[in-house]
């Protein structure tokens, strides 16, 4: 027992963390069995190549739009209940695209079931910055990213066994119907396991009061936060431009294609690479200075568009997975930086705001990726990496180092 209680200590495992765990595991393993495909279905339901770019720039404005109100939400009525709220926005959007075999149904759909993990996430953040102590931070950021690579990486390969046996349009449909079904299970367990958080009542001091008001709260935003929030729109740049063609890359566009299964086994080995990782990095990130892991994530995030460029067959994209599971090397670190940076007053109120300015300037790279690729998908791929170079430069040279004590 007291080896148990070690490890949970050391994994920063908490009763609502470990719920927290559970909810990000259920809803995340639903929604990646059918997310990952949703470029091939929109073409199949007729939507063509501009209805992909209208769902990855949605994806990343809404992503943006989410982030600030999802933090607001939170602190004003509890982590537990906004977490709930969200989760019934995502299964009504599972419950659209099952009902309605339109791609504008998807696009409406994708309003509520893609806005899971934007407005979320700062609910997510702020509860691990509330349970878990300054030094535990990085671990817990990192648990969270380390489970959500589970479903990303076993999502598709169920996803992409449902195409192959039903189809590209009945096997997406039926794929939601799971995702639905675990959402269920996601908001009981949740219920069940996170401890309730008391906000305090409304009154005149501002520290206890979540600020409404995006601009009040950039002005408050930390020098060091602001660059790396610039370095990290460069970066995003460098990732969506072509993130949603990437599966039409590898499944239409090189010489060789690949089948819906063999591009569900190219994600999981690009999760399988992430998972590997996390740990080790995280505990390194708390002992030790911050900022190489940071630049190395941009360096992977960077090449990953060049690599791919040149990767024509399911062997040479291998690598080229496994360079980008190399790109989460340290999220979790950045994730943990912006809590550090942010006021002790309104962490999660921070966390979507800068969540909301990255996403509103990333999601017009996401929309122009779609015109990128109809000049030619190289240029798409050529352009993304332009932008890695620029963001990686960036923070190599202005962005700031932090050491976290265990105090």
């Amino acid at each position: 027992m007291s080896r148990f209680k070690s490890v949970s200590k050391f994994l920063g495992l908490t009763q609502s963390t470990v719920g927290l765990l559970f909810m990000v595991v259920l809803v995340g393993m639903g929604e990646r069995m059918a997310e990952r495909f949703l470029p091939i279905y929109l073409l199949s339901l007729g939507g063509g190549v501009i209805s992909i770019g209208l769902l990855n720039g949605l994806d990343n404005f809404l992503s943006a739009v989410y982030a600030f109100p999802g933090g607001y939400l939170s602190e004003r009525i509890g982590f537990k209940r906004a977490l709930l709220v969200f989760n019934f926005m995502a299964m009504a959007g599972f419950l659209m695209v099952i009902l309605i075999p339109a791609w504008q149904a998807v696009l409406i759909g994708a309003v509520f079931f893609l806005a899971w993990s934007a407005i979320s996430l700062p609910a997510t953040m702020g509860l691990i910055a509330k349970v878990l102590p300054t030094h535990k931070r990085t671990m817990g950021v990192t648990m969270h990213s380390l489970v959500r690579r589970f479903p990303m990486a076993t999502g598709p390969i169920l996803g992409g066994l449902c195409i192959g046996v039903w189809g590209v349009e009945q096997g997406v449909r039926i794929a939601f119907g799971a995702a639905l079904a675990l959402a269920v299970l996601a908001v009981l367990l949740q219920q069940k396991l996170i401890e309730d958080d008391t906000r305090p009542a409304p009154t005149d001091d501002c520290e206890l009061r979540p600020e409404k008001n995006p601009w009040k709260l950039f002005q408050s935003m930390d020098a060091s936060l602001k660059r790396l929030l610039v370095s990290d729109i460069l970066i995003r740049f460098c990732e969506q431009i072509p993130y949603a063609f990437v599966v039409v890359w590898c499944m239409q566009t090189i010489d060789r294609p690949v089948s819906a299964f063999q591009f569900g086994l190219l994600t999981a080995i690009e999760m399988a690479t992430a998972v590997l990782v996390y740990i080790p990095v995280a505990h390194l990130a708390d002992k030790t200075t911050k900022k190489p892991f940071v630049v190395a994530t941009f360096f992977f995030f960077t090449l990953f568009p060049l690599v791919l460029l040149f990767c024509r067959s399911f062997v040479w994209l291998i690598p080229a997975f496994v360079l980008r599971g190399l790109k989460e090397f340290g999220e979790p670190t950045r994730k943990a930086l912006i809590l550090d940076l942010a006021p002790e007053s309104c962490k999660a109120g921070m966390y979507g705001l800068y969540y909301f300015m990255r996403d509103v300037c990333v999601s017009v790279a996401a929309f122009g990726g779609a015109f990128l690729w109809q000049v030619c998908p190289a240029t798409n791929l050529i352009v993304a990496f332009a932008f890695g170079v620029v963001g990686t430069i960036a923070f190599a040279r202005y962005g700031t180092d932090v050491r976290y004590h265990n105090r």
